[in-house]
């Protein structure tokens, strides 16, 4: 026991060498913590999934600096990872617990048409949209483009009109 808090220090009076342990030692207990997390945190980078890690960065990082006490500061993080893994898992078991936390597609084009509704309601502009398209087709001609749609991740997503090369 001595010997840990001689490499890892008590407190906030760390020495550099100690905070340099602490710091290893969050980086690969974070490394455990999102492998039990799942892919999800960092695959998918959903609004859902940025919460888990943005928190996990915080928590670990008092351990870290000495702000909260090490442990108390590790299980906090591993209880934000368990949850965010429950609700993971039961989002896959409800699709309408999946839509309250995860969203749905929204649809803001369709063949010549935008949807000024669904745009407002999420806050997309019609440059918005263009610019997607530029970055997917290489044009802003909105004749190749069949339908626009903003996915639950935030990504605009487009489809070829068909017959469009």
């Amino acid at each position: 026991m001595e010997a840990l808090i001689v490499l890892f220090g008590e407190g906030k009076d760390l020495s550099p060498l100690q905070m340099g342990m602490r710091a290893a030692a969050a980086f690969f207990l974070a490394l455990v913590f999102i492998r039990i997390s799942g892919r999800r945190s960092f695959g998918q980078r959903s609004p859902f999934d940025y919460v888990v890690t943005i928190l996990l960065g915080a928590t670990m990082s008092r351990a870290i600096v000495g702000a909260s006490p090490a442990l108390a500061t590790l299980a906090a993080s591993f209880v934000i990872v368990l949850l965010h893994r429950a609700l993971a898992w039961i989002c896959v078991r409800w699709p309408m617990i999946e839509r309250l936390v995860g969203g749905t597609e929204r649809p803001l084009y369709y063949n010549g048409d935008f949807d000024r509704q669904q745009m407002l309601a999420a806050l997309v502009s019609r440059t918005d949209i263009l610019e997607a398209v530029r970055k997917e087709l290489g044009t802003d001609a909105l004749d190749q483009v069949q339908s626009a749609i903003l996915e639950r991740n935030g990504e605009i997503s487009i489809i070829r009109s068909p017959g469009a090369s």
